[in-house]
């Protein structure tokens, strides 16, 4: 991987192409994320760079994820977890991830990563949490057909028949029923950026992407490009 940036959804909307074809978008916030650690072979086991993404106040700052004790300032400050961004030279930030590139060395601590790093016409693949939708049941959850409405039926809504009696006296794992919607996690993959706009930090993408507004979305390189 050679390039990749946290963003922040905006909402959808929806411009003209230069051959007048009107395209939806979908307008992403990226970046600036910067430079938090670096984590080689020798120190960690692997070649990554971790990035932090949006302010966040120190006093709400937690702990690091190493599993260390916390050690808490009598207003309630972790000083783990700000520590590890102090040390970066960096102020405290609300998102923060690893993205394994190619060449590690080429990033230095508290450097930045703008949305110009990608250019109109790169494929990505996007990744965020979906929109939870609560408990649904068969119909809105996997686009089953309703059953009959007359007064005899037993059933409208329900997704039918679960089983088959006494053979094989038993559900098949994977049955689709009702359950929790939503709130996963989804990667689409071969979006196309639209434009770039590296003065606003903005990205505009091809298309519809998961996640409500002001959610955070990881857009990294394409794979199958």
């Amino acid at each position: 991987m050679k390039k990749a940036i946290l963003a922040t959804k905006v909402g959808m909307t929806q411009i003209f192409q230069e051959d007048g074809t009107l395209i939806p978008v979908t307008v992403l916030s990226a970046g600036p994320c910067v430079v938090t650690q670096i984590k080689t072979v020798d120190t960690d086991g692997y070649n990554a760079v971790q990035v932090g993404f949006v302010d966040k106040k120190d006093k709400v700052v937690n702990v690091d994820k190493a599993g260390k004790k916390e050690i808490v300032h009598r207003n309630g400050v972790g000083r783990a977890g700000q520590g590890h961004f102090k040390k970066a030279g960096v102020t405290s930030k609300r998102f923060v991830r690893e993205f394994k590139f190619e060449d590690v060395s080429a990033f230095e601590l508290g450097s930045e990563i703008k949305a110009d790093i990608f250019a109109a016409g790169d494929k990505i693949d996007a990744t965020a949490i979906s929109k939870g939708k609560g408990f649904q049941g068969a119909i809105k959850r996997h686009n089953q057909h309703r059953g009959p409405m007359a007064h005899g039926s037993k059933f409208h809504r329900h997704a039918g028949s679960n089983g088959s009696a006494s053979d094989p006296s038993k559900v098949f794992k994977g049955k689709k029923m009702p359950g929790q919607m939503g709130n996963k996690k989804i990667t689409i993959q071969n979006l196309e950026i639209v434009r770039v706009d590296a003065e606003k930090n903005l990205i505009l993408v091809k298309g519809s992407m998961p996640g409500p507004k002001k959610s955070l979305v990881t857009i990294k390189e394409a794979v199958k490009a």
